[in-house]
């Protein structure tokens, strides 16, 4: 019998293949490299120095587009993807953002709703991390009820002229393409907008006390002009830009497990270091409380993960399934971080620690992707019969 492992107390390695762990290994590897060393930095600068080369190296490993097929995408199983979003949020929400909103909106939109010349002329530059993409559907006055949206495309003769305003954009001020939701005569319809075209504009936004390592902007429409191909001819209505939420929620179900998994191992290490009272925290008895209860919530997550992956692959993972994850895995990874925090004491709220930025970082990711009240009434709907979105 093998011994007890403080950190895969449930043997959840047994479940991987190999193939699995080297993805995994791979993606720690390279945020271990290039990302934990500065991230404290760019977290407290609110920036995210040299974006462009991150995107081309994390192309470069295949996690841009990973669960995607062709077009230069690796065509990895779900299961693997969510390893590869466990170990870049473990080193920072951030970083795992800016690949979820590439493969799992943009490209992925692209890919499941585009032509094949739209496939063609973006995926391959998307996948090695040339031109990074974003995906506009939250506006300033319409977040959890997108069917509000107020930006607007019409016919111009042959070409469509699209104006409003899109908020909370990742990645909106560094991209070469955005993939915009507007209400049109025929309903919702997505378009692929080059940012270079005339009256587009990203402000980035500032000032965030949360994901401070992102590019956050907002986008601006004002009369963008687009010819008659830019539209993704294969999504009509909401259920299109749904149906990529729900391809990005799955990455956070293994994402926000990472930054648990990372305030997890930093707690228990202080405890084992710090002596208080002549002998170290971790020798008490409501310290270990603490780190057993966020034990099992912390490996009850990634089980719960695993499980909706292997689905996923299997082709049987239902859009309620996602909400069960994501509404489940945030809450108690903030939680976990909340108590990592208190047994580091004041130093919980040092950057030399990564418990105080997980945790605001989670703050985030809690109510992006869909928030609490709105996965609970996903989930009630689904248990009774009953739509109480609007009741």
């Amino acid at each position: 019998m093998t011994a007890f492992d403080a950190h895969d107390p449930l043997g959840i390695d047994d479940l991987l293949s190999d193939e699995d762990r080297a993805v995994r290994d791979t993606v720690r590897s390279w945020a271990a490299d290039r990302v934990l060393p500065h991230v404290a930095d760019w977290y407290e600068r609110g920036e995210l120095p040299g974006i462009r080369d991150l995107a081309r190296e994390l192309g470069s490993l295949g996690a841009l587009g990973m669960s995607l097929t062709g077009y230069g995408c690796a065509g990895a199983g779900a299961v693997q993807y969510g390893l590869a979003c466990l170990e870049l949020e473990a080193a920072d929400s951030g970083i795992r953002s800016l690949v979820s909103v590439q493969g799992s909106l943009a490209m992925y939109a692209i890919h499941r709703f585009g032509s094949e010349e739209q496939k063609q002329h973006w995926l391959p530059s998307m996948a090695s991390g040339e031109v990074i993409g974003c995906f506009g559907l939250t506006e300033p006055d319409h977040g959890s009820d997108p069917a509000g949206m107020r930006t607007h495309a019409e016919r111009d003769g042959s070409d469509w002229v699209l104006n409003g305003r899109k908020m909370w954009i990742t990645n909106g001020s560094v991209a070469g393409v955005a993939v915009v939701w507007a209400r049109t005569d025929e309903g919702i319809r997505g378009f692929v907008v080059p940012t270079d075209t005339p009256g587009f504009s990203a402000p980035e936004i500032k000032h965030k006390l949360s994901l401070r390592a992102s590019v956050t902007s907002e986008l601006v429409l004002d009369e963008v002009r687009l010819p008659a191909d830019a539209v993704l001819p294969e999504a009509r209505g909401l259920r299109g830009p749904l149906s990529c939420l729900s391809h990005a929620r799955y990455g956070i179900v293994w994402g926000s497990m990472g930054a648990a998994r990372a305030c997890f191992d930093a707690a228990l290490a202080y405890t084992r270091e710090r002596e208080q009272f002549g002998k170290p925290l971790a020798g008490f008895q409501l310290t270990q409380a603490k780190l057993a209860d966020m034990a099992v919530e912390l490996h009850k997550g990634v089980l719960l993960a695993h499980h909706l992956g292997r689905r996923m692959d299997a082709g049987r993972l239902r859009p309620e399934q996602i909400s069960f994850g994501k509404l489940n895995n945030t809450r108690e990874a903030i939680e976990i971080c909340r108590v990592a925090r208190t047994l580091l004491g004041a130093n919980g709220i040092s950057m030399e620690y990564p418990v105080m930025r997980h945790s605001t970082n989670l703050e985030s990711v809690l109510t992006y992707e869909g928030t609490v009240e709105m996965h609970q009434l996903v989930l009630g709907k689904a248990l009774t019969g009953f739509d109480a979105f609007r009741g």
